[in-house]
């Protein structure tokens, strides 16, 4: 790579990070503006420095709440990502265990979390446990989907070298199987973060503002009873920011394993 090459990947780089900010910047400004221009209350839309106020102060009690609902989505994410890999791979090396189980899993994807997160709440003793559960629900199939598809899509004619090479079943797996699903399991990786995060924040607003330890979803829920709007938006904002990290957490990640071989990840570094 010459000069010229990293030179312009150092401007592309910088107008991906100042483009997005101004965008944002501008639709922030823009916002305050009509607010204190059409002198909105704040009851019924807030400016973003109020949004902000209400956030600094308030920030003693949102930050319990945003951990719960972190610790809840990770754990979450954790589960989905341990169970939808190992069931992809039986799915993956036995028809049978496929045949059998695809089809469960495909009904508590289709199934609205939202019509079953009360069910849960009933059956489940520990309401923690049944927000995780409601979360890992939702994040599950996106892992399991991805996984299957990627493991079944390695090359037909690697297939054939492996086994003219009689390869063990171990090495097929690791040195064929592996690299074909990885992109596929990253991709997946993307939707289920996002999707554990709204699993977690439904699974709170089934089970409204009761129990010790809540998240930022019940914060505005209770916040819409009192009519605490900037709250509502402050928790919202802290909802947002959190499913933002954890996209950019997996696009990093993906880009660590994915950029030295795989098209997708490379074709960014032309």
């Amino acid at each position: 790579m010459d000069e010229h090459q990293r030179k312009r990947q150092r401007r592309e780089a910088v107008l991906r990070a100042v483009i997005p900010a101004i965008v944002v910047a501008a639709l922030l400004l823009g916002w305050e503006l009509m607010v204190r221009i059409n002198d909105i209350p704040h009851y019924i839309l807030p400016a973003p420095s109020r949004i902000w106020i209400t956030l600094v102060d308030n920030w003693p009690t949102l930050w319990p709440q945003l951990w719960f609902t972190s610790k809840l989505t990770l754990l979450a994410l954790g589960a989905a990502i341990v169970g939808g890999v190992l069931m992809a791979v039986m799915f993956a090396l036995f028809r049978w265990v496929e045949i059998g189980f695809f089809p469960i899993a495909v009904v508590a994807q289709v199934t609205p979390i939202i019509a079953i997160a009360p069910l849960i709440l009933i059956y489940v003793p520990s309401t923690t446990v049944a927000l995780l559960l409601c979360a890992w629900l939702v994040a599950f199939f996106p892992i399991l989907s991805n996984t299957v598809i990627g493991l079944k899509s390695a090359d037909s004619n690697l297939r054939d070298l492996f086994q003219l090479y009689q390869a063990t079943p171990w090495q097929r797996f690791r040195y064929l199987l592996v690299p074909s699903a990885l992109p596929y399991f990253m991709a997946g990786l993307k939707i289920a973060g996002g999707l554990a995060l709204i699993g977690a924040v439904v699974a709170e607003f089934a089970a409204g503002t009761a129990g010790k330890e809540t998240g930022l979803a019940s914060r505005i829920l209770e916040s819409s009873f009192r009519t605490e709007i900037p709250m509502m938006f402050a928790a919202l904002f802290l909802v947002s920011l959190l499913g933002i990290v954890i996209f950019l957490f997996f696009a990093v990640l993906s880009k660590m394993v994915l950029g030295h071989w795989h098209e997708s990840e490379m074709r960014r570094e032309n």
